[in-house]
């Protein structure tokens, strides 16, 4: 992933909150745009504003208010309520290659699963699967942009930025 508060996010206000899930402490962080970031690995409070002071120009502010909507949306999903989401999303940090192939994710349904080949094929290149395989492992917004729900051609689970237990833990949960 591009450095989150670089290019089109450069001159914008960031706001982040802590949510507590089954996956662990999710850190949640929007632009005025959108949701722009779920960071799923989390050691401690400390350590994520750490991580926050180095990746954006400005320090986000923490503000549940204006992320209230996104964590509402995310517990209904771990409680098994909700199966798509609508809330607004911000993914110009990454390159249009990038972008395409999470707007593809999108795409999947809740409880399906789908080949890297298959979106580099839905995406109009076919051969380039592990460019694929890379933009997935790069996808700020995880759970919501879907990554977890692409998989090996062969079927087996392929990788997961957060942890093959997490990929795990969100196919058994959407029933896939």
């Amino acid at each position: 992933m591009r450095n989150p508060g670089t290019g089109p996010h450069a001159a914008q206000n960031f706001y982040f909150a802590l949510l507590d899930s089954p996956l662990g402490e999710l850190g949640l962080v929007a632009t005025e745009n959108g949701l722009c970031e779920i960071r799923t690995r989390i050691n401690n409070r400390k350590a994520f504003l750490s991580y926050l002071k180095k990746s954006y120009p400005a320090m986000p502010q923490e503000n549940s208010e204006k992320l209230k909507s996104v964590a509402c949306q995310l517990a209904e999903y771990f409680s098994g309520k909700r199966q798509s989401f609508t809330c607004k999303l911000d993914l110009a940090q990454g390159t249009g290659f990038q972008q395409r192939v999470w707007k593809t994710l999108q795409s999947i349904p809740h409880g399906e699963t789908k080949s890297y080949a298959w979106v580099a094929e839905s995406i109009g290149k076919p051969r380039a699967v592990r460019a694929v395989g890379g933009a997935n492992g790069k996808n700020p917004i995880p759970i919501i942009v879907p990554c977890h729900r692409v998989i090996r051609k062969d079927g087996s689970i392929g990788g997961y930025t957060g942890g093959l237990d997490k990929k795990r833990f969100l196919l058994g949960l959407e029933g896939a």
